[in-house]
């Protein structure tokens, strides 16, 4: 379980260093555990990007573009990727 809350704390350190609306200090806590909840069901870098898309546009009715979450979706399924093999 340690290492899954490891794990999860990286996704939260990315996700806020992302700051895809330049909120500067924060401000995306409830958008950072819907994205984390979809790492661990999503294994496919567009699905999970066009989720990622989804939650931060209900909850700011603004889209990033898709590039830019296709990044951030690759480099979280990453970090899922090198924890399930140092498992």
């Amino acid at each position: 379980m340690r290492k899954e809350l490891q794990t999860n704390l990286q996704y939260v350190d990315v996700l806020n260093e992302w700051d895809p609306f330049h909120l500067k200090n924060g401000g995306y806590e409830t958008e950072i555990a819907d994205t984390i909840q979809a790492v661990h069901e999503l294994n496919n870098p567009s699905k999970l990007a066009k989720r990622i898309q989804a939650i931060y546009e209900f909850s700011f009715e603004k889209a990033i573009p898709m590039e830019s979450c296709l990044k951030i979706a690759e480099t979280l399924l990453t970090i899922k990727e090198n924890e399930s093999c140092s498992l």
